[in-house]
């Protein structure tokens, strides 16, 4: 197909230059006037087009070179896209005689062409027969850039020609030199042009590094922030962590309390049994004597008798060996008994040392490198009720079976850092509390805790459990467990089987992502949950998760995925600890449900706008609200309904981007009496102390309570 094309294309160049050599004869002066007329209104009419943009199918405008004046003809398979451009414009009828003489074909000046054949009749003017039409179009002459151009003779384009030197034709192109005050303004200008362009790279350098002043005090700004935000988070953590710290010192000399008060009663008792024992030797002692008395007078009869009858002396008793007192084996270097206690704390033990007394009831081996438990090795100390095995080197293996099964009165193990890899079976049932933090425990089986009937606190903090590996009969031997420490593990759900006693359950640092309705159904005690550090979302905890837990009083989500305040809250709840979320909107009516209210709201380290919340946010909660964190937040003026919280103590604002501080945002203008308030926290806004009305904290009895620096500047 391609190889006819171009015999196609070289059949109509003939034709082309034979037509040209036979026709083209000068026409008269007036006709050629006409033609230059005619050739003026096709040149604007084709003008016209071509700015229009009118191309058919996108193929460029087939225009003949001038120097050649030979058609433009694109070699392809076909002829269908030859002279597409001129097709499209508008098909105007020549003004030539044409006379087809078949269908489709085209003749004129006495020649037939074929459908889609291209000639040139006259200079600057090309045609093509397209169905029995001959359509022409005139050459359009590039631009020239030189001085001078001619039109030679026969041609239809001008050209560019050499300038000879004097030629007054040219005196136009050429002007004459400037004069000397002229090349002065002219150096001027350049000069203030000069000057001008300078003054504007001085400005955009100007401009330039004011932005980047800009840029490091916004960036030293963030940086500030971002210290200042670490700084409060980990004084918040450390806060957090003191309280704890706090609660369980409180517990443990509450314990150790108990313990003393135990101690002095036991001493009290065993002076009593002491007396007692002592009277009652006392009265042996007097009873022996007198058998004695009366034993030497029968020994003096019988001597007399035996001296009488020539009888030899007696020899006195043997003792065997079983009736010498036995002598305990001392401590090792390290340990030490103090009263009921023996202490082997930090000695670099390897082993459990033997200990032989009824009187102790705790035992403390904590930091050694003890690595297994022998069987009867407590058998010496039946009485006892505290051991701590903590931060040793114990395995499963390493723990002897019924070793502390025959420990009656143990009411607290402590097994935390070890590597244990599941909890020692055979625990005693008077057991109270155990503890197995910082180990391997992968599975809880359903009979590993099955005679644990007194069980209070069970902590398994930082081991391998996870949702597949608890069974859900494994808590319910635990009657009476209160206090539940899962945190740390690689939990996605809320474990199943919580026993109904628990009060407190701790799932921090899990990888919990739905709370499904079931989770909480018969934990009808439960008052405390922690779940922060997790991968929670509003829309995944389910409505009735716990709505209707009439005791739970305070819940933990922080640093887990909300974005808003979650809904179906309890309606006993007090304690709302929300940071390090994405927080933005507080919905309306959230709090409106709860009895007698929300008392505690944490919502530090979030992305809280101003409107973001409005007065239905705090419905319900504006007469118990004690506490308010709304610090590291984005919120540019203090939130509305403040000064209707009757019962606030505490307000935190401090790292936002609140600019103002109105007269009636926090004291209410209704109120003669002084505010709750005794702390309120600013600092770190864009605040103007300067423009803050007298009357802001009018209501706050000691403006020592108020913390407005420092600022940021605007």
């Amino acid at each position: 197909m391609r190889i006819s094309g171009w015999i196609c294309v070289g059949l109509l160049i003939i034709l082309h230059i034979t037509f040209v050599e036979n026709g083209s004869t000068p026409a008269p002066k007036s006709q050629r006037r006409k033609m230059k007329n005619k050739d003026m209104k096709t040149r604007e009419k084709v003008s016209g087009n071509r700015k229009s943009g009118r191309k058919a199918n996108n193929q460029p405008s087939p225009i003949p070179a001038p120097a050649t004046r030979l058609p433009f003809i694109i070699a392809d398979d076909n002829f269908v896209n030859v002279f597409d451009s001129l097709i499209g414009l508008g098909e105007q009828e020549s003004s030539y005689n044409v006379l087809p003489e078949k269908k489709g074909h085209c003749s004129t000046n006495g020649m037939i062409m074929y459908d889609r054949a291209v000639w040139s009749p006259k200079p600057c003017i090309t045609c093509l027969c397209s169905n029995g039409k001959a359509i022409c179009d005139e050459t359009i002459c590039p631009a020239l850039t030189c001085p001078r151009s001619v039109t030679r003779a026969g041609e239809c384009c001008p050209v560019c020609v050499d300038v000879e030197p004097n030629d007054p034709s040219v005196a136009e192109i050429f002007p004459s030199p400037r004069t000397e005050a002229e090349m002065e303004e002219l150096l001027r200008r350049e000069e203030e042009e000069r000057q001008e362009e300078e003054e504007a790279i001085r400005r955009k350098e100007a401009q330039e590094k004011k932005k980047q002043e800009k840029k490091r005090e916004k960036q030293e700004r963030e940086r500030k922030e971002l210290e200042a935000r670490r700084m409060e988070e980990e004084e918040l953590e450390r806060t957090i962590e003191e309280n704890r710290k706090r609660a369980e010192e409180e517990e443990q000399q509450r314990i150790e309390e108990e313990e003393r008060k135990k101690r002095e009663e036991e001493e009290q008792r065993k002076e009593e049994e002491n007396k007692k024992r002592e009277e009652t030797k006392r009265k042996e002692k007097e009873r022996q004597q007198g058998l004695e008395r009366e034993e030497e007078d029968e020994d003096e009869e019988t001597d007399e008798d035996d001296i009488l009858r020539g009888d030899v002396f007696r020899n006195p008793p043997i003792s065997t060996p079983d009736e010498l007192p036995a002598v305990p084996a001392p401590l090792p270097l390290g340990c030490f008994i103090s009263d009921i206690t023996v202490s082997c704390t930090n000695a670099k033990l390897r082993s459990i040392p033997v200990v032989v007394d009824l009187n102790i009831k705790s035992f403390d081996l904590l930091g050694n490198s003890i690595t297994s438990i022998p069987n009867a090795i407590f058998d010496g100390m039946p009485n006892l009720e505290r051991i701590n095995l903590g931060k040793n080197n114990l395995t499963s293996l390493g723990i002897a079976p019924h070793v502390f099964k025959t420990l009656k009165n143990l009411k607290r193990l402590y097994l935390d850092g070890n590597a244990l890899v599941q909890i020692p079976p055979d625990l005693p049932p008077a057991l109270e509390e155990l503890k197995l933090n910082d180990n391997n425990i992968h599975i809880i089986g359903d009979d590993v805790l099955q005679e644990m009937t007194n069980l209070v606190t069970l902590e398994l903090e930082s081991n391998q459990l996870s949702e597949g590996g608890v069974d859900p009969l494994a808590f319910k031997p635990l009657q009476h467990l209160s206090y539940l420490r899962l945190g740390r593990n690689k939990f996605r759900t809320v474990p199943q089987g919580l026993p109904t006693s628990i009060e407190e359950l701790y799932l921090e640092h899990n990888q919990i992502e739905e709370i499904s309705e079931t989770c909480f159904n018969r934990t009808n005690n439960l008052h405390t949950i922690v779940l922060r550090h997790n991968k929670l979302e509003e829309s995944r905890i389910a409505p009735l998760a716990w709505i209707y837990n009439e005791n739970l009083e305070s819940i933990d989500l922080s640093y887990n995925k909300l974005v808003h305040v979650p809904s179906f809250l309890p309606k006993s709840l007090a304690h709302l600890v929300l940071m390090g979320n994405q927080i933005e909107r507080i919905p309306g009516y959230v709090f409106g449900h709860m009895t007698p209210g929300l008392e505690y709201l944490y919502l530090s380290f979030n992305k809280l706008p101003s409107d973001g919340m409005d007065p239905v946010s705090f419905h319900g909660a504006y007469h118990s609200l004690r506490e308010l964190f709304l610090d590291h937040n984005e919120l540019i003026s203090v939130p509305v309904g403040l000064e209707d919280m009757t019962a606030l103590q505490v307000l935190r604002l401090n790292n936002n981007k609140i600019r103002t501080v109105s007269d009636h945002c926090i004291c209410s203008a209704d109120e003669d009496e002084d505010s709750k308030l005794e702390h309120v926290y600013l600092q770190n806004n864009y605040i103007r102390t300067r423009d803050i009305s007298p009357y802001a904290f009018s209501c706050i009895r000691s403006y020592t309570s108020v913390v407005l620096k420092p600022q940021y500047v605007k």
